[in-house]
């Protein structure tokens, strides 16, 4: 069972910023395995009156699902399920994103504190993964119902983003403790975090999580942009 070829070049639904400027802001936003960035694109239409010179982006994950007829697309596979599987699935994609926010963030004309990841269950994983090890901290990562790969290899990572933690208490795909042991990791090796448990929510993005997320991204646009 193997899944599709990878694709090296990374695209997905786009929303030019609300205000008809040049954008300011990029929020790349990471769907989670089986989806694809269509799936997520109306959070970026959600947080647009907050953030209305920020361009954001969904793009579709590398590979296909192992069967294609199921549709969707994963960061990567998703067999085991265990924490040594996740780790080694998130490095391993960790450059195409890299590769793709550098180019991104170029052809914006824009540094790294313009940046912000928001991620979705395996989606959060590699904001996690990704943002926390690029040279330049971004300016926020926001994690949705996911968890923190590698959580015992943090030596080295930025410190200085801000970090997003939502989760649904009543989550059955990726349970809550998730995101409590996220926090405990991240502030273990120096990174504070918000940590938000919505009750009664299940593994999903509801209006509770949106309002959260926008309001962390106007904060945390607006710390960057300070001299």
């Amino acid at each position: 069972m193997t899944a599709s070829s990878p694709h090296t070049q990374l695209d997905g639904p786009r929303l030019a910023p609300a205000s008809g400027k040049q954008a300011r802001q990029l929020v790349v936003i990471l769907h989670g395995y089986g989806a694809d960035g269509a799936d997520l694109i109306d959070l970026g239409r959600a947080w647009q009156g907050q953030l209305p010179d920020a361009a954001f982006i969904a793009p579709d994950a590398p590979e296909g699902l192992p069967f294609e007829a199921l549709g969707g697309r994963q960061w990567f596979a998703l067999e085991e399920r265990t924490p040594n599987e996740y780790r080694i699935g998130a490095e391993a994609a960790q450059p195409v994103l890299d590769r793709f926010l550098e180019n991104e963030l170029a052809a914006l004309g824009l540094d790294e504190r313009s940046l912000a990841l928001v991620g979705f269950s395996q989606g959060a994983m590699m904001t996690f993964q990704c943002g926390l090890r690029r040279k330049t901290p971004p300016a926020a990562l926001i994690g949705y119902s996911g968890l923190l790969p590698g959580a015992g290899r943090l030596d080295g990572v930025n410190t200085a983003s801000p970090v997003l933690v939502v989760h649904g208490t009543d989550d059955d795909v990726v349970p809550a403790y998730h995101a409590e042991a996220a926090q405990t990791a991240l502030a273990q090796a120096g990174i504070s975090s918000d940590l938000h448990l919505l009750s009664g929510l299940g593994h999903s993005i509801d209006e509770r999580g949106m309002v959260l997320g926008g309001r962390f991204l106007e904060k945390a646009f607006a710390a960057a942009a300070l001299p």
